[in-house]
């Protein structure tokens, strides 16, 4: 099984929840870390099903809308148990465009360095405004087993946001000092 299905199966592990809510998921809470377009979810969602790793009941909502709500098999929970104890491979870098077309900031101008500069700063303030939001809601409350890794990943992301604003600070005043017009 792909790292996808993975992501599924731990997602129905927490809830049952529909394909639609999945998606949701996959855009929002998720998102920052791993994404999958509506178009990967729902073949993946069948091939669960086939597998035995999650089953589903039709629910009629409203008065005609039909809705499945996917929940976690037995053999779904020992599967997507034995992928949390695989090992970890090396942190890998993921694609990123802006750094890929910084490494080219040689075919911009100065302004058009520090404006790249600046709006990907202002981009990663929004974020971390978003973030910090949402762990002050579970320092409020304690986190439950449940919200852990959530609550984890958000503390690691803002340390992220910090250190990479901070990088955008030093960068855009080494550029205003050192490039060329």
């Amino acid at each position: 099984m792909n790292t996808l299905g993975y992501a599924i199966l731990g997602l129905i592990d927490k809830q049952k929840i529909t394909g639609y809510d999945l998606t949701k998921i996959f855009n929002d809470s998720i998102a920052d870390f791993w994404s999958a377009k509506q178009s990967q979810i729902y073949p993946e969602l069948k091939k669960m099903v086939d597998a035995g790793l999650i089953e589903y009941e039709t629910v009629i909502q409203g008065e005609v809308l039909e809705k499945k709500v996917y929940s976690i098999t037995e053999q779904g929970k020992k599967k997507l148990q034995q992928w949390m104890l695989e090992e970890e491979p090396p942190v890998s870098q993921s694609k990123d465009i802006f750094k890929l077309r910084l490494y080219f900031a040689e075919h911009l101008t100065l302004e058009q360095t520090i404006d790249k500069l600046a709006k990907q700063q202002d981009e990663c303030k929004k974020l971390l405004i978003r973030y910090i939001t949402k762990v002050e809601e579970y320092n409020n409350t304690s986190v439950s087993d449940k919200d852990v890794g959530d609550f984890l990943l958000l503390r690691g992301a803002i340390s992220r946001l910090e250190a990479h604003i901070s990088w955008l600070d030093e960068s855009m005043l080494y550029v205003k000092n050192n490039k060329k017009q």
